[in-house]
């Protein structure tokens, strides 16, 4: 391919080099290391206690993972939880960010509003909705109850069936704002044009939204949609906060971090975080196949 680049595109392609090489060189410092260092304690039995004295013992430690039934739930509870959480924020992002896209009186206030969950942080907002969720002190129940809609208090913390859903909703309440203000951006990189000229045709709204808006929102949406599926898969504070390493809700990054602290198994946990990362890796290159993505722009 380099032969068929004109002179003026090659010296580009140089230059591009040569200022991101001390970018580069920083994050190979910063993440390329810690990376290959995790990989190389992962064909070990290192612990907490013997960082300098440790054997090398392959495959081990991956055998022992994909044979333990807590990581394979752990797998399945990230899965989970990555689908949901992210279908609904980004729902919710583009249908908020078109209504906030219109003209209307004191929208600069709304879109200042609408940031406030993300602006708070995790640990703040997770410990705010845990004692919201709370079954005798909660805000919630006390409100539903004084609705009518519940007759006793509902342990959303301690059922098996509405924790992992209850933790979701917080996750979307906290996250949904990024996705808002990712989908508005990309919004605003739309001709009005284009929607002139529909109008005139006498398009409906949802003609409209298909047709113009959400093709246009392509690029910007796998942006918004990568991010999303690469904090979520990864997800551990809203979950560790709230429900600590409980087996039923612990993601993979939960169990990696029980395996590396609490059970000080440096080499067993760093082998998780490996099958993280891997797992992550094709989950992203998956996402941007699919959405036909041309790598050589």
């Amino acid at each position: 391919m380099a032969e068929h680049l004109s002179p003026f595109r090659k010296m580009q392609i140089k230059w591009a080099w040569i200022f991101m090489s001390p970018t580069l060189v920083v994050l190979f410092m910063v993440a390329g290391f810690p990376l290959f260092q995790t990989i190389w304690f992962s064909f070990t039995d290192a612990t907490l206690d013997s960082l300098d004295e440790y054997n090398f013992i392959a495959l081990e430690n991956y055998g022992l993972l994909f044979t333990d039934p807590l990581w394979w739930s752990s797998v399945w509870i990230t899965i989970k939880f990555t689908i949901a959480a992210v279908i609904l924020e980004t729902t919710l992002g583009v249908l908020i960010a078109l209504m906030l896209n219109r003209e209307f009186p004191g929208r600069g206030a709304y879109r200042a509003a609408i940031l406030v969950p993300w602006a708070i942080p995790t640990v703040v907002s997770s410990q705010i909705w845990a004692w919201l969720y709370h079954d005798q002190y909660g805000f919630l129940n006390e409100a539903l109850k004084s609705l009518g809609l519940i007759e006793k208090s509902i342990a959303f913390m301690g059922n098996p069936d509405l924790v992992l859903p209850t933790i979701i909703a917080v996750d979307v309440w906290k996250t949904t704002p990024f996705m808002v203000l990712l989908v508005l951006a990309g919004l605003t990189t739309i001709s009005k044009d284009l929607y002139e000229a529909a109008e005139m045709d006498g398009a409906h709204p949802v003609q409209v939204f298909f047709q113009i808006t959400l093709p246009l929102l392509k690029p910007t949406l796998l942006i918004a949609l990568i991010f999303r599926s690469l904090d979520t898969l990864r997800v551990f504070d809203v979950i560790y906060i709230m429900q600590g390493s409980n087996e039923s809700t612990a993601s993979v990054s939960i169990y990696a971090r029980q395996q590396m602290i609490d059970f000080q198994e440096i080499g067993l946990g760093s082998a998780s975080s490996v099958a993280i990362f891997i797992l992550i890796s094709i989950f992203t290159i998956g996402y941007m196949l699919s959405m036909k993505v041309d790598f050589n722009k």
